[in-house]
């Protein structure tokens, strides 16, 4: 029905309340524990339906019901539409919207509403009590709980504060899960963002090694060995072109949306680590290259050792070479280990970073998010030494 698509599941739901309400109230006027109302018996039935009226429309305007509500269940209460011993029930309406003004308004707010309805309720009370209650004609059946103005006051005080409360609690709860959704969320980007730097890093800093290694020699030899200088060229062409390539690979990976099998394409792996090697005999690095595979890692390690043998390379043909390098990679099939060893420069070369450079953070954050070890630092014989340990699960997450 239309109306019901206006309204909503909630709003509908409300109606209901309201008109159970309604049903409710009208029972206490027709049969109250104590003195029946001085209006006659017809009225009983548009009283219901005026107070409890606010429920239906509470989600729509949460404060002005509100102030509805406490007005209605005030009046009705001093000009003796309510009845001795039940007058709780014309303030329960009241009670609904409260709880609903305290989940949707500032704490401030609902408690400057509470505090007036509380403030009115306990005047409406006594003001019944004082003038309206004397002149009502006895219950012919004297009730076991007989009216009294504090069980009134006290019954409609813990149903406020309750309501209020309540409200209060889920509203903090929101309030705290928002909070968190959050930071969740910022956690995420910032993750998402130090993955890309640490991707482009990885892919950038090997390849423009070895370009800035190949244009210094070709600069060196362009006039004296010209083949020499075309080689060089040449080297630095396909190292840019397959740059370029690479960094096409990561930013489809970042758009891959999460798709395994798509992502599983894009990354580089196992088999990419002899061309890898190729590149660094280029750039004048004598590299042994051993991998023992007795099991295929996941695509995610398989790029995370990758990485941090692209990064020891990159470090190796900056810092050292032209030298001698050893890449050991061993998987089990729970861990990898990885050790890459060089013999130090073989001319004057200035001394290498020390641990905070970037790229051995970088390769320590790989090691960190499979709860593996990473080292790295100078060997007595002369030479650095890069060791990571990455232990893993078949699906490729730590253990």
């Amino acid at each position: 029905m239309e109306w019901a698509r206006r309204l909503g599941r909630r709003g509908v739901a409300d109606a209901a309340v309201a008109v159970i309400l309604a049903l409710f109230i009208r029972y206490t006027i027709d049969d109250p524990p104590g003195p029946s109302s001085s209006w006659p018996a017809w009225s009983a039935w548009p009283v219901a339906v005026v107070v409890s009226f606010p429920v239906a429309l509470r989600r729509r305007r949460p404060r002005a019901m509100l102030a509805f509500a406490c007005a209605t269940g005030t009046l009705a209460t001093v000009a003796g539409a309510a009845v001795a011993g039940a007058i709780w029930a014309s303030f329960v309406p009241t009670v609904l919207v409260l709880y609903l003004v305290a989940t949707t308004t500032s704490v401030a707010w609902s408690v400057a509403g509470l505090a007036a309805c509380l403030t009115a309720a306990v005047t409406a009370v006594l003001i019944f009590y004082d003038q309206v209650f004397p002149g009502l004609i006895p219950a012919a059946a004297p009730s076991e709980l007989p009216p009294a103005w504090p069980i009134e006051i006290g019954v409609i005080s813990v149903l406020l504060v309750t309501g209020w409360a309540v409200g209060a609690v889920v509203r903090w709860k929101r309030d705290t899960t928002a909070r968190l959704v959050r930071h969740l969320a910022e956690a995420a980007v910032a993750d998402e963002r130090r993955r890309i730097a640490r991707e482009l890093h990885d892919v950038i800093g090997h390849s423009m090694s070895l370009i800035a290694v190949k244009a210094t020699v070709a600069n060196h030899v362009a006039d004296a060995r010209p083949q020499e200088m075309r080689a060089a060229l040449a080297v630095i062409e396909q190292t840019s072109r397959s740059t370029l390539t690479e960094i096409h690979r990561v930013l489809d990976l970042l758009r891959s949306d999460g798709d395994p099998q798509q992502a599983q394409a894009l990354v580089p792996g196992m088999a990419d680590l002899p061309e890898l090697a190729a590149h660094a005999r280029s750039a004048g690095v004598e590299v042994d290259l051993t991998v023992r595979e007795e099991a295929a890692p996941p695509p995610a390690v398989a790029v995370s050792v990758y990485r941090i043998v692209q990064q020891a390379l990159t470090n190796v043909i900056t810092h050292a070479g032209p030298t001698h390098c050893s890449v050991t990679v061993d998987l089990d099939g729970r861990e990898a280990a990885i050790e890459v060893l060089d013999d130090g420069p073989r001319h004057g070369r200035p001394p290498r970073p020390g641990p905070g450079g970037h790229g051995l953070i970088g390769m320590r954050e790989r090691a960190k998010t499979y709860g593996g070890t990473f080292s790295a630092g100078s060997r007595p014989e002369g030479g650095f030494r890069v060791a990571a340990r990455l232990p893993y699960d078949p699906n490729g997450t730590a253990p």
